[in-house]
């Protein structure tokens, strides 16, 4: 499979803004304060379906030919994929089977109905979520729309990283979350292009460190699922796709804990008034514990997503 360029992103850009937000850059003073760099919030908490995740939906979907889009699309995911599929198969105009987790969040489960997505519903530990995917593809002739490990979603996750630098263009670094890897590889794409010198950084939960292992080993390194509050980081494996474009573009990964996550759940909520998942806030995380090099002053982090479960919320006390 060819990887895909920045030229890619700036492509998809365009074929995605019927249904995704440009969203909101913000900043906090009390952010910067506790995390002592000048940060700039890109906020896809607040983007259509509550995620990052409708960015590369939308452009498979609008990039798939006509024929084969009718014959509707499957994918699986833990929650936020599942709802952008959702999305963006009901602005086509045809049918989405979702595979999702019998653990996943509540209110993404509820979401991704209400998106107009039929929900097939898997033990994560014990079966396997591409093998039901797959199987399901057979049989319908729908177009699988994997979470991460395909060139059109990635092209369609670095749009988020283009907007960003489009209205903060003099950044030393941009840090996103990073579970399969679409988002930060997508990003590393566009963000390189536009400024040689910038930095990406991806961010895992110490528990879903299959990229932290990978990286170090020089290949995949498979784990096993991980038990950790940032549902939607608990890829097992890098991907074909995006391994490589990690391995060339980002510069490092770093590992934050689950009570790491919840404080800065806390503070985006409480000082900068913003709901943000466990997943969504493990950028700000690396940034709020110092894990960033000295000389990476003023930052782009994306907020990847704000589908908080109210289990989740009645841990921030």
């Amino acid at each position: 499979m060819t990887l895909p360029g920045a030229q890619d992103v700036e492509a998809a850009a365009a074929r995605i803004l019927r249904v995704a937000k440009r969203t909101p850059v913000v900043t906090s003073k009390s952010f910067d304060r506790e995390a002592g760099v000048t940060a700039f919030l890109k906020c896809e908490n607040f983007q259509t379906g509550g995620a990052f995740k409708i960015r590369g939906a939308m452009n498979f979907v609008m990039s798939t030919p006509e024929a084969d889009r009718q014959r509707g699309f499957v994918a699986y995911s833990s929650g936020n994929h599942a709802q952008a599929v959702a999305i963006a198969a009901r602005h086509a105009g045809v049918r989405a089977t979702l595979v999702m987790p019998m653990d996943a969040p509540q209110t993404k489960l509820e979401a991704t109905r209400d998106a107009g997505g039929m929900v097939v519903a898997y033990d994560r530990y014990n079966e396997n979520r591409e093998a039901i995917g797959k199987a399901i593809a057979d049989e319908t002739g729908a177009s699988l729309i994997p979470p991460f490990d395909h060139p059109w979603i990635v092209a369609g996750q670095g749009t988020a990283a283009l907007e960003l630098l489009e209205e903060v263009s003099d950044l030393d670094a941009i840090v996103t979350p990073l579970g399969g890897g679409g988002l930060v590889s997508g990003s590393a794409l566009i963000a390189k292009k536009l400024n040689p010198k910038i930095k990406v950084f991806g961010v895992e939960p110490e528990a879903g460190n299959d990229y932290w292992l990978s990286r170090q080993k020089g290949e995949p390194v498979e784990i096993p699922v991980p038990k950790t509050l940032a549902d939607g980081l608990m890829t097992t494996k890098p991907g074909t796709v995006t391994f490589p474009l990690v391995q060339q573009l980002v510069d490092d990964v770093f590992l934050v804990t689950d009570e790491e996550l919840l404080h800065a759940m806390k503070l985006l909520l409480l000082r900068g008034k913003m709901l943000v998942e466990p997943s969504g806030a493990a950028a700000a995380t690396a940034a709020l514990q110092h894990k960033l090099p000295a000389n990476c002053r003023r930052v782009g982090i994306i907020l990847s997503g704000g589908n908080v479960d109210l289990e989740v919320l009645k841990r921030l006390n």
